[in-house]
């Protein structure tokens, strides 16, 4: 490979991380553990980075990687006692509980951002605060680095792999020329979402502080969420799609919060928004010395928003494939290629998958929906939201049907798509462990998504 294009007075690292997100620092912690030079560029200043707006619940909190050890990332639990969600229906008069897999906690996100932060520097990363990039370095096809502003003064940054852990709609994308790699560009603001949360205080505890509170928004396809940092301290919000109109969903935040009766005279600490993706993972992330990661590779659970977990795996792939690719002395799109498959085989399947029922969701009437779910046994939502697929045996099957009367085009709808779901599971279970297979891989998943689209009525996604 021949050595990345060095401008004068560039600083040189084997590895530059875009964002200190959870994504970027675990990919920066496992390339620096390793012994190579690596730097993450963070356009916050020291005192802000990681106070990013997330919902605070991290599923899976008993599997991180190493890299970052748990230890160091447990002052930020703030809530080890959550073990379900609770799914609020008010058009049926309902409240589901429902059990989540997996060891859950709410976290103090802030805290969790800056322990991150902590973890990778004493991996040895490099960190760059008050630094916005602007552009990439890109010679001839491969990424060479990036160019950036650093508390005010250009500065350039050379490197043999960067990696875009910068969120969703990173900057990035729109300035690399992708048109002789894989590199997913088929992206779009309909396949992201935006959220927006307070943490609230109130004075007395409340009955739920055991749950993740879920309850669907009025005007259009979102959620409200309450989930609880203590038992006095919550953190409340909504997700919604991009084509909405923001300001009218966090009115639906601000009356639901005044009608509950838990929040009167509640008292507000903070306030942020931020865009997250709720589709499908990219097809391939990888370009000749550019690897994208977390949520500017679309590794977020598409039902739930979760993507703290997979973010953090994210890093550890990418960090590890980079590493190898930078050993053997060539960082092309192949040598980088098996970074996908892991996160394919890992989550990224079963993501895909529950992007149906994304897909679904906006082809059918919101009250049906929720009248479906109230018929639905618990634990086969939890398998529903976390798995990609349930199975429900036969008397379950008869007795969800009784109670669901009134619902039944729905639940015909629903159990075509789950069938379509299965076959986006099998074929991203298929994922091609070359390159050059890709694009047969691409164009027979297209072909599955046409029946995606046939069963549900919906407008296509992609």
């Amino acid at each position: 490979m021949s050595s990345p294009s060095r401008s004068s007075g560039a600083a040189e690292y084997d590895v530059v991380v875009v964002g200190a997100g959870t994504a970027g620092c675990y990919a920066a912690a496992t390339v620096a553990e390793a012994g190579y030079d690596v730097c993450i560029l963070e356009r916050k200043t020291e005192s802000e980075a990681g106070h990013i707006a997330c919902g605070d619940a991290l599923k899976g909190a008993d599997a991180f990687p190493e890299v970052i050890p748990k230890s160091r990332l447990e002052p930020a639990f703030t809530n080890t006692d959550v073990d379900h969600g609770r799914f609020e229906i008010p058009q049926e008069d309902t409240v589901l509980e429902i059990p989540v897999p997996g060891e859950l906690a709410v976290v103090d996100r802030w805290e969790y951002g800056r322990q991150v932060i902590a973890g990778a520097n004493d991996a040895g990363v490099d960190f760059h605060y008050d630094t916005v990039v602007q552009d990439v370095i890109q010679p001839n096809g491969q990424v060479t680095g990036v160019r950036a502003m650093r508390k005010g003064d250009p500065k350039e940054y050379a490197a043999e792999v960067v990696v875009d852990g910068a969120g969703a709609l990173s900057i990035l994308q729109d300035k690399v020329d992708f048109s002789e790699s894989t590199f997913d560009t088929n992206v779009t603001y309909s396949q992201f979402c935006s959220a927006y949360r307070e943490i609230v205080h109130v004075d007395e505890p409340v009955e739920w502080s055991d749950a993740l509170v879920f309850k669907p928004t009025e005007r259009a396809a979102g959620y409200l969420w309450y989930f609880p940092r203590t038992e006095t301290e919550i953190n409340a919000g909504l997700g919604f799609q991009m084509t909405e109109e923001p300001m009218k969903l966090v009115d639906d935040l601000k009356r639901d919060l005044r009608e509950r009766p838990e929040f009167e005279g509640a008292r507000v600490s903070d306030k942020l928004g931020a865009a997250l993706p709720t589709r499908r993972p990219y097809d391939s992330a990888v370009h000749p010395g550019f690897v994208a990661v977390g949520d500017a590779a679309g590794h977020v659970n598409p039902t739930t928003g979760g993507g703290i977990a997979g973010a953090a795996y994210a890093g550890k792939y990418a960090g590890e494939q980079t590493i190898e690719a930078i050993e053997s002395g060539d960082v092309s799109e192949a040598a980088l290629w098996e970074y996908n498959e892991r996160v394919m085989d890992h989550y990224g399947a079963r993501y895909a998958a529950l992007d149906v029922y994304n897909v679904l969701s906006t082809a059918v009437d919101v009250d049906d929906l929720m009248g479906l779910l109230a018929a639905m046994p618990g634990d086969k939502l939890a398998e529903a939201l976390y798995s990609g697929s349930t199975d429900i045996g036969l008397k379950l099957k008869l007795e969800a049907l009784l109670k669901s009367y009134g619902h039944w085009g729905t639940i015909l709808n629903l159990y075509k798509t789950k069938r379509r779901a299965d076959e986006v599971l099998a074929h991203y279970e298929q994922y091609p462990s070359d390159p050059r297979n890709f694009p047969a891989w691409q164009a027979e998943r297209d072909h599955v998504m046409e029946s995606v689209y046939e069963t549900t009525g919906a407008d296509p996604k992609y």
